[in-house]
């Protein structure tokens, strides 16, 4: 389980991802903290002392002159105002300079010159006052055409004491932002991947139901990601090649066939027409059996085709029957009775019928070769299944996952054959969607057609 997990390409993912996320948010913080720190007056200061003003001038109250009569502040801005007397100035001056209105300590200002205040309009400037560092902000206002300057100064001390207080939970914060970004980016990662894999895995799903039957298949690339496309293009073009080249050999298959069987009958009429041969029997039993081998490839490059198939309602107990009469000669030779087993009436079954006829028949004709004269070989037929039970020594255990093999053939077979009887059988059933088993009985061996 760990080295799939390990060699997952979602676990690679998800460590490279959270192993990034985890070296890159330290150095943002670290860069954040740096420059607050380093630059505190052009991240903080000076725009915490133009907002100042901007409340000052706000809050001015003008009387029916146009004079600055009163400030009336928010609550905030007010307790600040109060609580650092000191620390905050302001005034508002006329344009002659004459002061107008000032805070509590606003005298201060009186060592500054405010007769130039018209080039001082919006001006951000660090002077002097009472022998400490002050940031001071001029800002113009018009009022009925009257031009009054409203000035705030703020202590450097006191700024810097506020920006402390704003970044020393920084840090912290930052911490904490990491951890649960961390926790959240972990558990909702594979989820993420899961989704965007998906089309993956259903291109995964489709590769794998692809058999010799469905070759004319090709994967779907919607929704694909474009790394992976090659990937699926490739694959598709590896079907084109073995599509056609097991095309090509059926064809083969085919053609041999076809072009032996014609021989096959020609020496076979030559053999009868000729008095001198001897041993015609053992000649003719040997032209049988590679004629009965000649059908049989024959049968088994017609099934392995999917448009060879014609699907129609079938009755499977009347294919049954005339599969026992096909082969009722076979048994009455071998001394085997057949049987067949069937209720009254049963649906009928969506399959191809000649198809049908040839499995029955492989499996049918084996069994009767392999029970024991005075034996008996059954079909039970119902709405789900064909079950053909024999009478003979039944199969070896280790016989049976090569059973539906071509051209396999147990080493202590007695009967000829060229091991093709059964792959047909198969092949015949995946062109149906069926199910072959085999399954030992008591005696014989028991095959079933599931359908």
């Amino acid at each position: 389980m760990f080295r799939y997990w390990i060699s997952s390409l979602s676990a690679r993912l998800w460590l490279i991802s959270v192993a990034a996320l985890a070296l890159s948010l330290p150095i943002i913080t670290a860069i954040v903290l740096y420059v607050f720190n380093q630059f505190p007056e052009f991240m903080w200061q000076r725009d915490k002392d133009m907002k100042t003003a901007q409340e000052v001038a706000a809050g001015l109250r003008f009387d029916d002159s146009g004079r600055p009569a009163s400030i009336i502040f928010d609550r905030q801005t007010a307790w600040l105002v109060k609580t650092a007397a000191s620390e905050i100035l302001y005034r508002v001056c006329d344009e002659a300079g004459n002061i107008l209105l000032q805070s509590p300590q606003g005298r201060l200002f009186g060592t500054l010159d405010s007769k130039n205040l018209a080039n001082e309009a919006t001006l951000r400037e660090k002077v002097m006052i009472d022998g400490r560092r002050f940031d001071l902000v001029t800002l113009g206002i018009d009022q009925q055409g009257t031009r009054f300057y409203v000035q705030v100064a703020t202590s450097e001390i006191f700024n810097k004491a506020i920006m402390n207080l704003k970044l020393k939970p920084i840090p912290e914060i930052f911490g904490w932002s990491l951890f649960i970004t961390m926790i959240l980016f972990s558990l909702t990662f594979p989820f993420t991947v899961r989704r965007v894999m998906r089309p993956v895995r259903v291109a995964s799903g489709a590769a794998a139901s692809i058999t010799p039957a469905n070759l004319k298949t090709r994967l779907s690339y919607n929704d694909i990601p474009s790394e992976i496309k090659p990937l699926l293009l490739a694959f598709n073009d590896a079907l084109a090649r073995l599509e056609n080249g097991f095309k090509v050999q059926q064809e083969f298959l085919a053609s041999a066939a076809h072009e032996l069987q014609t021989p096959l009958t020609l020496i076979r009429g030559q053999i009868e027409l000729q008095p001198e041969i001897k041993d015609k029997e053992l000649l003719f039993f040997e032209i049988d059996l590679m004629a009965r081998h000649v059908r049989q490839l024959l049968h088994l490059a017609e099934v392995s085709e999917s448009q060879n198939y014609h699907f129609a309602g079938v009755d499977t107990v009347d294919v049954a029957q005339d599969v026992v009469e096909y082969l009722a000669r076979k048994a009455d030779k071998n001394q085997v009775k057949l049987q067949v087993d069937a209720p009254d009436a049963l649906p009928l079954l969506t399959a191809d019928r000649s198809a049908l006829f040839i499995l029955l028949k492989n499996i049918i004709e084996n069994a009767i070769n392999v029970t024991p004269p005075y034996g008996a070989v059954s079909v039970a037929i119902s709405d789900s299944s064909i079950q053909v039970q024999d009478s003979g020594p039944g199969i070896k255990a280790e016989y049976l996952p090569f059973l539906f093999d071509r051209f396999w053939r147990a080493p202590d077979a007695v009967h000829e054959g060229a091991g093709l009887g059964l792959s047909i059988c198969k092949e015949i059933a995946v062109a149906h969607r069926w199910r072959l088993s085999v399954a030992p009985s008591a005696p014989g061996t028991r095959f079933i057609v599931w359908f």
